[in-house]
Formats: structure tokens, C-alpha cells, sequence
């Protein structure tokens, strides 16, 4: 394939937030569809998109050049020596760096976080991202520079008639970049960028610096050029009707090699040198391996050995406290521990296989000193309730040997991924947690995680109607045609399709069509970046090492500069810290009920207290975890639960798609309906659910049993059947068949028993996570049965500014 003799090196993405408005995947798809064999990424003040960049491009064969346009802090002097230049006006000015190698990515990295953070954490943080000339000096090697056009620093010198001043700014930036500066020229016919050229072009002659040209890219095409300008109005709260605001051109699209050159004739060598730094900048961003901080392992010599030692302690005081009574003799008690101790040497071993012991120390760290602080900590949320280690550690509360819950649902042997922790602490002092976790690790070594808000149906048109100045009740009247469903939002698409409303309305008013026409071009762009809600990441270096930080103005941590996924990616390993009101409430009943002079311990209260389930069963559930909403009332009142196992299923049931199996589970718990084993085999796995399978981990029970899987293989087949991936599924199937014929079952039964093992599959519900939230919800009815003042107290305390819940309390 003959490719073409361009490359475009200045482009916005979707991550130049509420700018750019080429997401990442169309970028690379515009390079494959006008043979582009490279393109450089080149947002605004950040790297956010840098990492799935260079994995799309790669995975392409297109060439990702990793850049950014960095705003560089104006010197006083320059402010000082120009005295009509107002200094609130344009602060600083973009140049542009693209990443060469290695060294050049790591000063990238560290550029981008001083733009956010300052250069150390004694520096006040810039009001505005911004870097100053001795950084960019500084961290200059490994980076190819581009002047940023007229509105660069250079450029900017020439527009206001400074050329002495715009000589001796090139010639330090020359200095510092030594042969890889460009001079960088830009053809979208407005006026600086005319004044400008010829003295662009005397300058590069005089100081002999190559010059290279570039089309500023924001959008596709000319046709995504009216949206776009809605999106900048968007973004700066300005209307399209307006004169004095900042607008763009319809040739800030990504042009062809051919525009280009046509654009560029009289200087070849300017586009000739577009190809020149795309050789040079042959950098490709690999993912990297998780890496953990250090755990001071005292006496042991390694972390596997520390990790033992806490975990053999943690078991036996969990086993003196909660599971051996004082009458049992030694024979009957290492009767009843030997399951756990065999349990617990299984899981070390896979733990320490897949090199993940540090992370469980550092978790159990953590949430052990927060007990000792007093911070109410859940007792556990998604599949880690399933870990035997966890629980003797106190990661977990709940023993996952009495509720039959798997470890290979949390670390599969036969698949590596991560552990994951996700923990829920008060929503009072849960931050009291992360600051620990900064002061012993470093707060360079710390950081929040970034997540992106998008523009979503509903909001993009309220945000378009705004721009076109329509009348705010008759956009609102029209965004509520489209469907609600915060758990699935519907696209604009979706809700043409579905509602004709929508449709009429577009074919007889203009400005409708209008407003649906602009609000589908900028559905699903960026529109701001904030802080993941619990996503927290740990390093063993500081943290602009391996990826570029940021500043949300609403939290006093440096934020990653990359996504969820992309930090992972980047080699750092994510811990959750969730806020959970029932925590604060539970915590604020106890301290009550103490103050009147009694004693309880949360963590000790029977699970089969009578009053608890009595008033469950009756529907008074106001206040209660999970299990308040009237449609789970109702359920309630008809399932009349009597043992924490049936608060466990209907935590897992009360979710679209399995609900339809609440009115079978409840028939078959009071005997109106025989429960179906499907094989005489299976009865011991489905028996407390009465022969429905409700939970993941019963599917891969099944397959253990039934079939012969390794509960590994299991989790496997589990997965395969929850993503429907047809080669996957037939080749799962040919194994399931077989294994349960070689144990004597007949191969239809078994290809009866595998659809549907396979139907249920995909609405199956992780037992873990069920059981720690249903734990939750016991103790929040506990309190609320037998401490019922308390109770309300606390609840309302927390809910001080609700009138609503007020008044329902």
C-alpha cells in the first residue's frame, strides 16, 4: 500500500475536553481511510487519552506519536516590557511536544504534572495549567518541540510587533531543544496566521530551524464544523448568535495529504518535514505489569512469609472467637478447623503463585488500622468475601466456608487478573483512611483516579437548546420524550427509534431538527474530567513516573492523569475506598445505644434473631440496607424470610431478569411448588435456593460437580457464558457434555442441564457480594428491630436536610 506524504502532528482529541471532537477511534480510522501511516496526538494541557491512543493506533498499524499542547507561562518581562498587553488576558501560550523516546515521555509525563500540580508540593499549584519556560528548559530532552503557530509564544511576540523578543525566546527555545525544534506554520486563512508567516519564516532562515506545517485539528469535516461551534459555545457559555466570542473555521478539519500539499505548495519542504518527525518520534507506550509498594514484613524476610504468618494468626483467633464452642474438646476442634486450614493453605499457595501477597497486606493494612481507629468498615463487598485469607486477615467478615462462597470466583488460578478489593467505609471518616494511606506511603505516591463525564442524550440537547436560545420549558419538554434509565442511558438514536413524538416534532420545526441534528454530532464527547468517586491508585515511585497527574479544584490529592482502565495499563494497581452512609448510620446507632448504658458489637449480634425477621416480614423496612424500596416490601411480605440465606437470595433476586424467579422461590420455600435438582447429584448445590440457581457460583459448582471441572475451569465457563461468545460457548459446551458423560450421565440430560445452566448463567448473581450486602442489611433491620429509637435517630441525624426522609422517619 502507497501511503500518503503527510502526517498531521497538531490534532485534539475527544480528551481536549469540551474542544476536541474526534474521539480516539474515529482519529485512527480517518489515518486507515486516507493512508496515513502515523498521526501525533497533541490535546490541550493533558495526556488523557495518550494510553489508548497508542494501543488503538498500534493494534491499527497506524504509528502513534504521543504529544501535547502545553501552555507555556508568559515571562514577566515580556508582560512588563508590553504595556498594552493586559496580563489576565491569554496568561500563556501553547507550543507543542511530541515524544521521541523514552526520556521524552517521562519528561511529558512530569511537564504535564507541574502544569497541574507546580513543580514541587512546597509550589502553590498554577491558577491556570500552565508550565513555565525553565521546566520546559529542564525536562526539554527526549521531546521535539513545534513554536504552536501564531498563538504560541513566539507567535504571540510577533503578532504584538515584539521581533526582538521573538528572536531571542526562539533562539532559548533552540537552545534548549537542540535540533528538534520546528518552527510550525498553519494555513487556516485567519488573520494572525497572515501576519505572522513571513516573519515566521525570516526567523527560521536567520537561526537556521527547520519548519514543518501543521493543520490544527478539532473535527472530521466541514460538515461536523456547525456542531463543533456549538460545543465551544458549550463549553465558554456563550450563544452561537454572538459576534465576540472565540470561534474556529471550517478548516480546522483533518485534511488529506493531498489539501495539504495543495494548502502548502510554495513550501514542500514544510510538509515534506511532517514525514521527517514522524520517523524521529517512533515511540510506543507499552502496557506495564501491576506494581505494588514494598510491605515492611518486621521479622520475615518476604511477603509471601508475612503473609502466611498474618493469615495463620488471623485464622485461629477468627476460629476461637466465632466457630469453637467452649465445650468442644481438641478432637472435635481440629475436626472443624482442618477445612479452614486446608482452605486457607490453597489459597496461599495460589496467591503467592500469581505474586499478589504485598497487595493483601497492604489491604489488610489498611482496614486493620482503621478498625483500631474506630472507622466503621463493611464487611466486605463483591467477590473478596470468598477468600479465606481475607477474612483471617479481617479484610472480610463474613467465613466463606459456612456460606459456600469460592475463591476462584475472586482469584482464578487458571486466568490472571489483579485482585480486587472494593471496600466500603463510613462516609464520615472514610477520608480519614485515604490520608493515612498518603502519610505512609507518600503523597507523591498517592493519587485519586480521573474519570470523564460525557455528553449524554438528555443533557446534550439541554446544553445545545441553550446555545441556540431556544426556550428552556420547551428543550425541557422535549428531553423528556427521552427515556430515563440511569443504569443503561438510552442514546438520541435509541430514542428516535422508539418514540415518534421525537421525530414528528423534528419534521415540523426547524429549530428542532436543528437542535436533534447538533445534539447527535456531539452525543457521546467529553465534557469535563472529575474524581472517580473510590478509585484510589498506590505506587512504589512517584506516580509521574508512570503516568501525568492532575488537579480537580475539589480535592486536595493529585488525580491521575489516566482513566481507570489506562492506569492499570500503566502498571499501577487501583484500591477502592467507598463511602457507605449505612455504615455511618449503623456506627451512630451504636454510639447511642451506648450512651444509655448498654453494650453491642455490630459484628457480634446473632443471625437468627427472631424480632429481626418478624419485622422484615412484615414490610417495615423503612431505613433498612437493600431492602426498603416497595416493590422489595412486597417481596418481603409474600417470601416471609426466616434464615439469613434467604436475605442472601433475595439481595441476589431483586434485580431485572431474575425476579421473575422470586414468585417460584417463594412458592417452593412454603411447599407449593416441588423444587427441580435437574440431577440427583446437584441436590446438596441447589438445595438452599430450592433448586433455582441464583448464584454464580453455583454455575460453576455445577460444572465442578457434574462435569468434572476445576472450579478455575468453572469460573471459565461462567465467564463464557455471561459474555455469549458462540465459538467459546460450543467449544464450553463439547467439554461440559463429555465430562458429565464420563460420570454417567446421559449426554442429552447433560445437553439439557448445560442450556440451562447456560440461560441462567446470564443473569446469575455473584454470592459473594449478595452475602456481604445482605450481612449489611441484617445488621441495619437488627438495629432497627431491637434498638428501634436509636435507630431512627441515627438515621435522621444523617439525613438532616432531607424533609422528605425526615418526615418518613
Amino acid at each position: 500500500m502507497t501511503h500518503a506524504d503527510f502526517v498531521h502532528l497538531h490534532v485534539h482529541s475527544a480528551y481536549s475536553l469540551s474542544e476536541g471532537a474526534i474521539s480516539v477511534n474515529s482519529l485512527i480510522d480517518l489515518c486507515i481511510e486516507r493512508k496515513m501511516p502515523a498521526v501525533a496526538i497533541t490535546d490541550t494541557n493533558n495526556l488523557f487519552g495518550a494510553l489508548e491512543f497508542a494501543s488503538t493506533a498500534a493494534k491499527s498499524g497506524v504509528q502513534p506519536i504521543i504529544g501535547c499542547q502545553l501552555s507555556i507561562e508568559k515571562e514577566k518581562e515580556e508582560t512588563k516590557d508590553n504595556p498594552n498587553r493586559n496580563i489576565t488576558d491569554n496568561i500563556s501560550e501553547p507550543i507543542v511536544l511530541l515524544v521521541q523516546n523514552e526520556i521524552g515521555y517521562q519528561n511529558l509525563l512530569k511537564l504535564v504534572s507541574i502544569a497541574y500540580l507546580g513543580v514541587d508540593s512546597l509550589s502553590d499549584p498554577p491558577i491556570y495549567p500552565q508550565v513555565s519556560l525553565s521546566s520546559l528548559q529542564e525536562y526539554s530532552e527526549g521531546l521535539i518541540a513545534l513554536t504552536g503557530g501564531p498563538s504560541g509564544p513566539v507567535g504571540q511576540l510577533l503578532v504584538n510587533g515584539q521581533i526582538n523578543a521573538a528572536r531571542i525566546l526562539l533562539e532559548k527555545l533552540n537552545l534548549a531543544f537542540q535540533g528538534r525544534l520546528y518552527v510550525e506554520l498553519m494555513r487556516h486563512n485567519n488573520e494572525e496566521e497572515i501576519l505572522t508567516e513571513k516573519l515566521f519564516l525570516d526567523l527560521a532562515f536567520e537561526l537556521n530551524i527547520p519548519i514543518v506545517a501543521t493543520n490544527e485539528c478539532f473535527f472530521k469535516d466541514g460538515s461536523m464544523y456547525e456542531a463543533h461551534d456549538a460545543l465551544i459555545c458549550i463549553a465558554e457559555g456563550t450563544y452561537l448568535s454572538q459576534t465576540d466570542r472565540r470561534r474556529l473555521s471550517p478548516d480546522h478539519g483533518f485534511k488529506s495529504a493531498s489539501e495539504m500539499r495543495a494548502l502548502f505548495a510554495d513550501l514542500p519542504e514544510a510538509i515534506d518535514n511532517t514525514l521527517v518527525i514522524a520517523k524521529r518520534a517512533a515511540f510506543m507506550v507499552e502496557s506495564i505489569d501491576p506494581i505494588l509498594p514494598p510491605y515492611d514484613c518486621g521479622k520475615n524476610s518476604n511477603e509471601e512469609k508475612e503473609l502466611k504468618s498474618q493469615s495463620m494468626t488471623g485464622l485461629e483467633l477468627r476460629l476461637k472467637s466465632q466457630i469453637f464452642k467452649p465445650e468442644m474438646n481438641i478432637e472435635t476442634r481440629k475436626k472443624i478447623a482442618d477445612p479452614y486450614y486446608r482452605r486457607l493453605e490453597y489459597e496461599l499457595r495460589v496467591i503467592n503463585d500469581m505474586g499478589y501477597p504485598g497487595y493483601f497486606l497492604i489491604v489488610a493494612d489498611f482496614i486493620r488500622w482503621s478498625k483500631e481507629k474506630k472507622i466503621p468498615v463493611g464487611p466486605g463487598r463483591g467477590s473478596g468475601a470468598g477468600s479465606v485469607v481475607a477474612w483471617a486477615l479481617t479484610i472480610t467478615d463474613l467465613d466463606p466456608l459456612q456460606f459456600g462462597l469460592l475463591f476462584e470466583r475472586f482469584l482464578n488460578p487458571e486466568r490472571i487478573s489483579m485482585p480486587d478489593f472494593d471496600i466500603d467505609f463510613c462516609q464520615e471518616r472514610r477520608d480519614e483512611v485515604i490520608r493515612y494511606v498518603q502519610k505512609k506511603y507518600g503523597r507523591d505516591r498517592v493519587a485519586q483516579i480521573i474519570t470523564f463525564g460525557k455528553l449524554q442524550a438528555r443533557a446534550v440537547l439541554r446544553d445545545v437548546g441553550r446555545v441556540l436560545e431556544m426556550p428552556y420549558g420547551y428543550v425541557d419538554k422535549i428531553c423528556k420524550l427521552i427515556p430515563f434509565n440511569p443504569a443503561s442511558p438510552p442514546t438520541l438514536n435509541d430514542a428516535l427509534k422508539t418514540e415518534p413524538q421525537l421525530k414528528k416534532m423534528a419534521k415540523e420545526d426547524s429549530q428542532v431538527e436543528k437542535l436533534l441534528s447538533i445534539g447527535l454530532k456531539l452525543e457521546g464527547l467529553y465534557r469535563h474530567a472529575s474524581t472517580h468517586a473510590a478509585g484510589v491508585v498506590i505506587g512504589d515511585r512517584p506516580l509521574n513516573k508512570l503516568i501525568p497527574l492532575y488537579r480537580d479544584s475539589r480535592s486536595d490529592m493529585p488525580v491521575s492523569g489516566f482513566s481507570m482502565k489506562y492506569v492499570e495499563a500503566a502498571g499501577l494497581v487501583k484500591f477502592d475506598f467507598l463511602g457507605l452512609k449505612t455504615l455511618t448510620v449503623l456506627s451512630k446507632t451504636e454510639q447511642l445505644i451506648k450512651k444509655s448504658g448498654q453494650n453491642i458489637d455490630i459484628t457480634k449480634i446473632p443471625l437468627d434473631d427472631k424480632k429481626t425477621y418478624e419485622m422484615i416480614s412484615s414490610g417495615d423496612t423503612t431505613g433498612v440496607f437493600q431492602l426498603e424500596s416497595s416493590g422489595m416490601v412486597q417481596v418481603l411480605k409474600n417470601l416471609l424470610p426466616d434464615t439469613f440465606e434467604d436475605i442472601i437470595a433475595v439481595v441476589a433476586l431483586y434485580r431485572p431478569g431474575p425476579m421473575d424467579n422470586i414468585p417460584s422461590y417463594i412458592k417452593r420455600k412454603h411447599g407449593k411448588e416441588e423444587p427441580d435438582y435437574l440431577h440427583p447429584t446437584l441436590e446438596g448445590i441447589l438445595k438452599e435456593t430450592f433448586g433455582i440457581m441464583i448464584y454464580q457460583e453455583q454455575v460453576m459448582q455445577i460444572a465442578q460437580e457434574l462435569s468434572g471441572y476445576s472450579l478455575g475451569g468453572a469460573d471459565l465457563l461462567r465467564r463464557a457464558m455471561g459474555k455469549k461468545i458462540k465459538s467459546e460457548m460450543e467449544q464450553q459446551r463439547q467439554i461440559f457434555i463429555s465430562g458429565a458423560v464420563s460420570k454417567g450421565v446421559p449426554e442429552e440430560k447433560a445437553s439439557n442441564i448445560f442450556n440451562l445452566v447456560n440461560k441462567f448463567a446470564g443473569y446469575g448473581f455473584n454470592k459473594s457480594h449478595a452475602a456481604a450486602y445482605a450481612l449489611v442489611a441484617y445488621q441495619t433491620a437488627y438495629m432497627k428491630a431491637n434498638y428501634p429509637v436509636e435507630f431512627l435517630a441515627a438515621s435522621m441525624t444523617l439525613d438532616l436536610g432531607n424533609t422528605e426522609k425526615l418526615s418518613i422517619f
